[in-house]
């Protein structure tokens, strides 16, 4: 019998992440531009330098001082008109449209201080975690369901899907990366402008990276919530079925480990120990046959949590990644959320 239920949420599961036909291989590509727009005071390698060694030591340096390389300017033109908050992203990007950070506001009744930032899956469009946001109401919860960088209303023309920010371009996509990140950082700053002070964020996916690496860096955040987890950001679009495109464009010119050593700075593998001593509690959520963060690589973190003793409780989806948005594995997911949320915030 469970031999049977696996193969039939496989069957499902891969059914669902085929049906998209916009998937584009693009070209592999160092990035180094990038990440001097990041304004970060190492690289940029010199000309017919070695890039390879330039990525790796500007991810060495960045991760030494994560602290700095998370920093923004505060924002000045926070905007709320009819639910939507709008402001500019403090970590500026080449494409104005992906500059303007869109945020959705859900204002929960008697919420007695207490709301959270929500930041959907990979290719999110604009409703996505809408649903979630109003269930989040219902628990006495205000939710601000922020769109990241590259998605949605800020995607750039031509772009059919939010590449930009996850691609074989190794210097955009860390790039990418921080500013979801500042941007989160930045809706809670708005937050505590508005009197709350019992904050947290919740991410699915992809949201759930940036997440975690926004809690890690903001002291303020007293609940973090992470619907879907791996410890690199690499090992998820290396050996993800929603990523293959993306593993194709990287060819042989990078390997697995590269990668993570490149990428480690957008990982959260890297800031696990941030929680250490933090009044933080974390809700770690996987699912038993998931195709995209394969299990054995969310084990890793529920494995890391309890050997730091971090405060934590696990949920278990019975379904896999693309499943866990369709009934009832959404309602189950739904549910699990908005109660650890009401119980801890």
């Amino acid at each position: 019998m469970t031999e049977l239920y696996a193969g039939w949420i496989d069957r499902w599961e891969r059914d669902l992440a085929t049906r998209d036909t916009n998937r584009v291989v693009r070209p592999f590509d160092w990035g180094l531009d990038w990440l001097e727009d990041v304004g970060f005071p190492f690289l940029p390698a010199e000309a017919g330098g070695d890039a390879a060694a330039s990525v790796s030591r500007f991810s060495t340096e960045a991760l030494n001082d994560s602290d700095r390389f998370y920093s923004y300017a505060p924002v000045g033109d926070y905007r709320l008109s009819q639910g939507r908050l709008t402001f500019t992203s403090p970590a500026r990007s080449r494409y104005p449209e992906n500059d303007t950070v869109n945020a959705l506001w859900f204002p929960a009744p008697k919420d007695q201080g207490r709301a959270l930032v929500v930041l959907p899956q990979w290719n999110s469009d604009a409703n996505g975690h809408v649903g979630l946001a109003k269930l989040l109401n219902r628990f006495g919860i205000s939710a601000m369901r922020m769109t990241m960088a590259y998605h949605a209303e800020r995607k750039p023309a031509g772009l059919e899907r939010a590449e930009y920010h996850v691609s074989s371009n190794i210097g955009r996509t860390i790039h990418a990366s921080r500013q979801s990140v500042i941007d989160a950082r930045a809706c809670l700053d708005w937050l505590g402008q508005q009197g709350y002070s019992r904050v947290g964020i919740l991410g699915t996916s992809l949201g759930s990276c940036v997440a975690f690496i926004a809690a890690a860096h903001d002291a303020r955040v007293r609940v973090g919530i992470f619907n879907h987890v791996s410890m690199y950001f690499s090992d998820v679009v290396w050996t993800g079925i929603s990523t293959q495109h993306v593993r194709q464009g990287f060819g042989d010119m990078v390997s697995q480990d590269d990668l993570r050593r490149y990428w480690s700075v957008i990982s959260p593998a890297s800031y696990l120990k941030r929680f250490q001593g933090r009044d933080i509690e974390s809700l770690l959520i996987w699912a038993g046959h998931d195709t995209s963060f394969l299990p054995v690589y969310s084990q890793q973190v529920l494995r890391t949590f309890r050997e730091l003793k971090l405060a934590h409780q696990v949920y278990k989806l019975p379904c896999g990644h693309y499943t866990t948005g369709q009934f009832p594995f959404k309602l189950m997911d739904g549910l699990a959320m908005c109660r650890f949320a009401a119980r801890h915030l």
